[in-house]
C-alpha cells in the first residue's frame, strides 16, 4: 500500500486543492464528481476545513437547490459528503444553520405533503438524517438557541412533524432510530459522546416554553412508538422512550414553571405566528399533566413487563428524569411513575434492579429534604406529601382493585401487578407499620390476599388418594423423600409458580416490617370468621410468622429510610404469635376435620368406640350445634353424627384436606422460626402432627411427615427417630391418657402408630404397658375397637420384627443353596448300589441289632447342662420383652383370624406373619401358639377371598419355615386335598374361558393357590402321597391353553416339586412329553420305555421342554443318567 498522505494544513493549498473540483461539481452536478470532492475533503485537516466551510458546502448545496428531480445516488453522495464537513467543523452563521436545516428537510419530505416522508430509499434517509443530525451538533455558541426564536415555530414544526412520521412509520430499525435521535439533539437533549451545548436557565426556559407548543404531538407520537409493534426491536423503543421522557422533562420541568415571568405582548410582526405559541399557565400545566398521565399510563403498562432488559431499565431512567425534574408540575402522574419504579424493584436482571434501588432512595431523599425545608419554612409543600402519600394511596387502590385484576389479566400482567404490590411494600419499608395501623388499608389488603389465594378445591384425586402403612414404613428416608411427593397447590386465580412465589413473598414482607401482634391477631380474626377465609388465611399467617422472623426476605436498602433496619419482631413476639396461632389451629373445630368421602369399615369401627351413651365427651367439631368447650352426652349414634352427611360433598372434603395440609405446613414454619426456641411448645405441637401422620389421606400424611422432618431440623434433632425418642415421655402420657378416652381421641392410636413405626428398640421400656393398656382395651372390646387397634398392632410388630431381626426367612434360602441340583451332581454307580444294598437290608431285619446297640451306647449331650441346676426346681426363665409382646399379640391374632370384617383378617394375616417371625427364635414358645391359630388358619387358607388366601399362604409359608415337622400332617390332612379338589374342579373351566376369566373371582383363587402351592410343599417337605396328589392337580394347568398366568404358576410348582424329588417329578415330566430316545451305553443295560417317548408334539409340550431344558439342562446330556437309574 502507499504510504498515508499528510493532511494539507495550509488554507492557500487548500483552496488550490479543492477548487477545481467545487467548480466542476457546480458544473457537472454527477455523482462521480461528488464522489471526487468528498474524497480530496479528507485531504485537509479540520482546521484548514473550517475556514473553507462555506466554499465547499456550496457546490454541495447548489446541487441540492438544483430543480428538477434528482437521483437518490446523487443526493445520498451529497448528504455523506456534508456529514463529514459538519461532523468536523462549527457552523457559526445562523443562516446556514437556518437554509442546511430546511433543505435537509426537503430532501426527507414528501413534495405534495411535506407533513410526510418522500418515497425515497432507506439509505438517502439514513444518509440525510445523519447529516441532520451532523448540523445540529456542530451549531456554534448562540446560534442554535435561534432556532426556538418564536419566528421559527413553522420551520421548526415541519422539521419536527418530519422526524415523528420517520420515527414512528418508517420500516427500516435503523432509520427509526436516526430519525429519533435527531429529535432529540433538535431539542438540545442529545446523549451521545460528542460535546453539547449547555444552555442556561433561561435559555432552558425558552426552549421549554418553544417546545410547549410541540408538546402534544411529540408525546402521542412518540407513545405510538413506544407502544408499537415488539418486532421493531428494543432499540428504537430505548430510544423512543428516551425523546418522551427528555421532551416531557424539558417541557413541564418544576424550575422552569416557577421561574416563569410574567406574559410578554407578543411582538407585531409575527402575525398568524403567534397562534401557535403556548403559554405555560397554571391551567395548562395542569390540563397537559392529565393528558399526559394517560399516556404514561398506557407506555408503562407495555414496557414495564417488556421482554427486553434495556427497555424496563430505560422505564426506570424515565421514572426518575420525571420525578426528578416534575414531581410537582405532574402531579398526576406520580402515583403511576412510582408504580413502574416499585414493579422494578423485583425485576430479574440485577442491573435493572439496582439501578432501582438508586434511584428510589434518591427520591426518597429528596422526599425528605423537601419535608424538612417545608416545616423550617412553615409551609406546607406539596412535594413533601408526595412520595409517601402516593406511595399509601397506591398500596389502597392496588390492592383495591388486585381481585379484579388477577381474574381478568394475563399471567404475565398478574405477576407484574404482585411484584408491584411488593415493591410498595419494600419501598415504605419500616413504615408499612404506620400504613397498617390504618384500619382501612389493613382491612383491603387482607380481603385482597384473602381473594387471590382461593385453592382450587375440586380435584377429586386429593380425596381418593391413600396412605397406607408402605408409606409410614419409609422411615429410613430423607426429607427429600417427603417433600418430593408433596402436592402442589392449585389456585383459582393463577397457574404459575411464580405467582406464588411473589404472594408468598409479600406476605413473608408484611411480617418483616408490620406489627406481628397486630397481623396475627388480624388474619385469625379472618380464619375464624368464615370457613372461605380459614386456607387462605392459615397461608398468610404461616408467611408472615416467617417473615417475621426474618427467613427467605430479601432486605436490600429499598426502604425509604438510610438508616438501616432489622426486622420489628423479636423473639418473644414471635413466641407469643406462634403460641396463640398453633393454638388455633390444633383445637378441636380445625383439627378433626372430615378428610374421606365414604365411611369405610375402619371408619365406622373408629367413630363408633363408645356406644354407651353414659360417658362425658368434648364434642368434635361437626357433632350437633353445640359450642365447642361444653361438655353433652355422647348417644350410641355418634359415629353418623360425627359428618355433616354420608357422602359429603368433593370440594368441603377437599377444603379440608388442604386446611389441615396448611396448618402443618404452618407448625413446621414456626419450628424454623423460632428454631431451638420450639422446643418447649413440642408438648402442644408435636402430637397433634404424630396424629395426622398416621391419617390415611395421602396429602394429609405426606404433610405431616414433612413437617416432622422440620420440626426435627429445626430443633436440633439429628432425625425424626431421635425427635420421637426424646420426647416420648410426655407423648406416651397423652396416649395413655386418651386410650382411656378414645370417643374424644379416635386418633390417639394412630399416634402409637407413627411413634412405633419412626423410633427405634430403646423405646420398648417405655412403650410396654402402653402396649398392654391397647390389648386390655382391644379385649375389652373387640367388636368396636378391632380396626382401630390392628394398624397398632402391625406397626408394633414390625418395629419388633427390625429391632430384633430373627433367623425366620434364612431356612428356605439356605434349604434351596444346599440342595445340587440334578444336573450338578455327578452320579456314582458303586455308591447307588451300595447304599441300594444297605437300604434292602434294612428292610429285611439284618444289621438293627447292632444299629440299636450302638444307638444305645452313645452318651447324651451334656453341652447344655448347668452344673449348678443339678437337683434345683425346674423353673421357666422368664421371657423377653419382646417376646413376651409377640406371645401376647399372637393371642389375640388367633381371635380375630375369624372376624368378618376382610379388611381385619388381612391386617390380622399380616400381624401374624411377624409374631411367627419374632417368635421363630423360641420354638417352645412358636410352637403351642401355632397350634391355636391353626383352625382359624385353615379357614383363611380354604375357605376365604383370593386375597386372604394369598396372605394365609404367606403366614403358612413362614410357619413352615420354623416349625415345618409340625405342620406337615396338619398340611396334608386337612390343607392339601381341599386345595387340589378345588384345582381339578376349575381345570376345564379355565381351559375353555376368554380373557374377560382372568377377572372373575375363580380365576384369582387358582392363582393364588397356584402361585403359593409350591413352594408350600417344599417348605414342609411333604411325602410321596401327598406329592403325587400335588402333580396330579397341577399337570393340566401346564397345557398351553390355560392363561399364561396360570401357566407359569403351574411351571412355579412343579419348579418346587422338582427340588423335593427330582427323579420321580423327571419321569412325570417324560411320562408326559419325552423329547427324544435314551440307547443304554451298554448291551447288558435294559432299554429304556417311557410313555412320552415318540409322541406327537401336544398343548403340554411347551411347558414340559421348559421344564426339563431349565431343571434338568439339555435332554442329550441325561440319556446316560436315565438309563443308569432304571437299570
Amino acid at each position: 500500500m502507499p504510504p498515508i498522505m499528510a493532511q494539507i494544513s495550509d488554507p492557500k493549498i487548500a483552496f488550490a486543492y479543492l477548487r477545481p473540483a467545487c467548480v466542476l461539481l457546480t458544473r457537472a452536478p454527477t455523482v462521480t464528481n461528488v464522489e471526487t470532492l468528498s474524497a480530496q475533503l479528507k485531504e485537509v485537516n479540520d482546521a484548514t476545513l473550517q475556514q473553507l466551510q462555506e466554499y465547499v458546502l456550496f457546490p454541495l448545496r447548489f446541487v441540492l437547490k438544483v430543480p428538477g428531480p434528482k437521483k437518490d445516488k446523487l443526493v445520498q453522495a451529497v448528504a455523506e459528503a456534508m456529514s463529514h464537513v459538519l461532523e468536523n467543523t462549527c457552523v457559526q452563521s445562523w443562516e446556514t444553520l437556518r437554509d442546511l436545516l430546511s433543505e435537509l428537510c426537503l430532501c426527507l419530505c414528501s413534495p405534495t405533503d411535506p407533513g410526510k416522508a418522500a418515497d425515497i430509499s432507506e439509505e438517502l434517509k439514513f444518509a440525510v438524517l445523519r447529516c441532520l443530525d451532523a448540523l445540529l451538533h456542530a451549531a456554534y455558541g448562540d446560534i442554535v438557541f435561534r432556532l426556538f426564536e418564536p419566528i421559527m415555530l413553522p420551520g421548526l414544526g415541519a422539521a419536527i412533524s418530519l422526524l415523528l412520521a420517520l420515527g414512528e412509520k418508517e420500516k427500516s430499525r435503523d432509520v427509526q432510530a436516526a430519525a429519533l435521535k435527531c429529535l432529540q439533539a433538535l431539542t438540545l437533549q442529545c446523549d451521545c459522546t460528542q460535546e453539547h451545548v449547555v444552555p442556561s436557565s433561561e435559555e432552558r426556559c425558552a426552549i421549554g416554553s418553544t417546545m410547549a407548543s410541540f408538546l402534544p404531538g411529540i408525546t402521542v407520537a412518540v407513545a405510538r412508538t413506544i407502544t408499537g409493534d415488539l418486532r421493531q426491536g428494543h432499540a428504537v423503543t430505548v430510544r423512543a422512550i428516551k425523546v418522551w421522557s427528555r421532551t416531557v422533562g424539558l417541557v413541564m420541568e418544576d424550575g422552569q414553571l416557577q421561574a416563569s415571568k410574567p406574559l410578554k405582548t407578543p411582538s407585531p410582526d409575527l402575525g398568524r405566528i403567534e397562534q401557535l405559541m403556548v403559554h405555560r399557565t397554571q391551567d395548562w400545566v395542569k390540563s397537559t399533566a392529565g393528558k399526559l398521565s394517560v399516556l404514561l399510563k398506557k407506555i408503562i403498562s407495555c414496557t414495564s413487563a417488556h421482554q427486553h432488559w434495556r427497555v424496563r431499565l430505560e422505564m426506570v431512567e424515565l421514572d426518575d428524569h420525571l420525578l426528578a425534574r416534575c414531581s410537582q408540575s405532574l402531579g398526576e402522574c406520580v402515583g403511576p411513575l412510582l408504580e413502574a419504579l416499585v414493579g422494578a424493584v423485583n425485576d430479574e436482571e440485577p442491573r435493572v434492579r439496582k439501578r432501582c434501588e438508586v434511584v428510589l432512595r434518591n427520591v426518597s431523599q429528596r422526599n425528605q429534604s423537601c419535608s424538612s425545608s417545608s416545616d423550617i419554612t412553615g409551609e406546607g409543600s406539596r412535594s413533601a406529601q408526595t412520595f409517601t402519600d402516593v406511595l399509601s394511596e397506591n398500596l389502597y387502590s392496588l390492592a383495591t382493585s388486585l381481585p379484579r385484576l388477577m381474574r381478568t389479566s394475563d399471567d404475565q400482567k398478574k405477576l407484574f401487578v404482585l411484584n408491584v404490590f411488593l415493591g410498595y411494600l419494600k419501598v415504605l419499608g419500616p413504615l408499612v407499620s404506620v400504613i397498617l395501623n390504618s384500619a382501612a388499608h389493613l382491612e383491603r389488603i387482607s380481603k385482597a390476599l384473602m381473594q387471590v389465594l382461593e385453592l382450587d378445591v375440586m380435584d377429586v384425586r386429593i380425596v381418593e388418594e391413600r396412605s397406607y402403612a408402605a408409606t409410614l414404613e419409609t422411615s429410613s428416608g430423607s426429607h427429600d423423600s417427603y417433600t418430593a411427593h408433596i402436592q402442589r397447590k392449585h389456585f383459582l386465580y393463577f397457574t404459575d409458580e411464580k405467582i406464588f412465589s411473589v404472594l408468598m413473598e409479600i406476605c413473608q414482607t408484611l411480617g418483616y416490617y408490620g406489627n406481628i401482634y397486630l397481623l396475627t391477631d388480624h388474619f385469625l380474626d379472618l380464619y375464624q370468621q368464615s370457613s372461605a377465609y380459614r386456607k387462605q388465611a392459615a397461608m398468610v399467617l404461616n408467611e408472615i410468622v416467617r417473615g417475621a422472623a426474618g427467613i427467605a426476605v430479601a432486605t436490600e436498602c429499598q426502604g425509604l429510610e438510610t438508616q438501616v433496619w432489622g426486622r420489628s419482631a423479636t423473639q418473644e413476639d414471635l413466641k407469643v404469635a406462634v403460641v396463640s396461632v398453633i393454638e388455633e389451629y390444633t383445637s378441636l373445630n380445625n383439627w378433626n376435620l372430615t378428610t374421606v368421602s365414604e365411611e369405610t369399615n375402619r371408619d365406622r369401627q373408629d367413630q363408633q368406640l363408645l356406644s354407651p351413651t353414659r360417658l362425658l365427651s368434648i364434642p368434635n367439631s361437626n357433632v350437633g350445634n353445640t359450642k365447642a368447650n361444653s361438655l353433652q352426652l355422647i348417644p350410641s349414634s355418634f359415629g353418623t353424627a360425627s359428618s355433616s352427611s354420608p357422602t359429603s360433598a368433593i370440594h368441603q372434603l377437599n377444603s379440608n384436606i388442604w386446611q389441615l395440609c396448611i396448618q402443618l405446613e404452618g407448625i413446621a414454619c414456626f419450628a424454623q422460626a423460632l428454631g431451638r426456641d420450639f422446643r418447649p411448645m413440642l408438648m402442644t405441637s408435636l402430637y397433634p402432627v404424630l396424629e395426622k401422620a398416621g391419617e390415611e389421606t395421602l396429602l394429609v400424611s405426606q404433610a405431616a411427615l414433612g413437617s416432622m422432618w422440620d420440626i426435627s431440623n429445626s430443633c436440633g434433632y439429628p432425625s425424626l427417630k431421635e425427635l420421637i425418642n426424646e420426647n416420648s415421655d410426655y407423648l406416651l402420657n397423652d396416649i395413655s391418657l386418651n386410650l382411656q378416652r378414645l370417643s374424644q381421641h379416635p386418633q390417639a392410636p394412630r399416634v402409637l402408630t407413627v411413634m412405633l413405626t419412626h423410633s427405634d428398640c430403646s423405646l420398648l421400656p417405655l412403650v410396654r404397658d402402653m402396649v398392654q393398656d391397647v390389648l386390655m382395651a382391644l379385649d375389652l372390646s373387640y367388636d368396636h375397637t378391632a380396626a382401630l387397634f390392628c394398624s397398632v398392632l402391625h406397626a408394633l410388630m414390625k418395629a419388633l420384627a427390625r429391632w430384633f431381626p430373627s433367623r425366620c426367612g434364612w431356612t428356605s434360602k439356605s434349604a434351596i443353596h444346599d440342595q445340587t441340583s440334578p444336573h450338578d451332581e455327578i452320579l456314582n454307580i458303586r455308591q447307588f448300589l451300595l447304599d441300594h444294598r444297605i437300604q434292602k437290608e434294612l428292610a429285611e431285619g439284618i444289621g438293627i441289632e447292632e444299629d440299636s446297640n450302638e444307638d444305645l451306647e452313645v452318651p447324651p449331650p451334656q453341652e447344655f447342662e448347668d452344673v449348678d441346676d443339678i437337683g434345683g426346681p425346674d423353673v421357666k426363665a422368664e421371657l423377653p420383652s419382646h417376646l413376651s409382646i409377640t406371645k401376647d399379640v399372637m393371642e389375640r391374632c388367633v381371635h380375630l383370624l375369624s372376624d368378618p370384617s376382610l379388611r381385619i383378617r388381612l391386617k390380622v394375616l399380616d400381624v401374624l406373619e411377624l409374631c411367627v417371625c419374632v417368635l421363630s427364635e423360641q420354638e417352645n414358645e412358636l410352637l403351642p401358639m401355632a397350634h391355636r391359630c391353626w383352625p382359624a388358619l385353615l379357614q383363611r387358607l380354604t375357605a376365604d377371598d383370593p386375597l386372604a388366601v394369598l396372605r394365609a399362604f404367606r403366614v403358612l409359608c413362614t410357619l413352615g419355615e420354623t416349625c415345618g415337622d409340625f405342620l406337615r400332617r396338619r398340611v396334608s390332612k386337612e390343607v392339601l386335598p381341599k386345595l387340589c379338589s378345588s384345582l381339578v374342579r376349575q381345570a376345564p373351566i379355565s381351559v375353555k374361558a376368554g380373557p374377560v376369566y382372568t377377572h372373575t373371582l375363580a380365576y384369582k383363587v387358582q392363582l393364588a393357590v397356584l402361585q403359593g402351592l409350591g413352594s408350600l410343599c417344599h417348605r414342609l417337605d411333604l411325602g410321596e402321597a401327598d406329592l403325587d396328589v400335588v402333580c396330579e392337580a397341577c399337570l393340566p394347568y401346564l397345557s398351553c391353553r390355560q392363561p399364561i398366568r396360570l401357566q407359569e404358576a403351574s411351571a412355579s410348582v412343579f419348579q418346587h416339586l422338582i427340588q423335593v424329588d427330582p427323579d420321580a417329578f423327571w419321569f412325570t415330566l417324560n411320562e408326559l412329553h419325552c423329547p427324544s430316545c435314551y440307547i443304554p451305553p451298554h448291551p447288558d443295560l435294559q432299554t429304556v420305555q417311557l410313555s412320552g417317548m415318540g409322541r406327537p408334539r401336544d398343548e403340554y409340550s411347551d411347558n414340559v421342554l421348559k421344564l426339563l431344558r431349565e431343571e434338568f439342562g439339555s435332554v442329550a446330556d441325561n440319556s446316560l443318567v436315565a438309563s443308569q437309574l432304571m437299570n
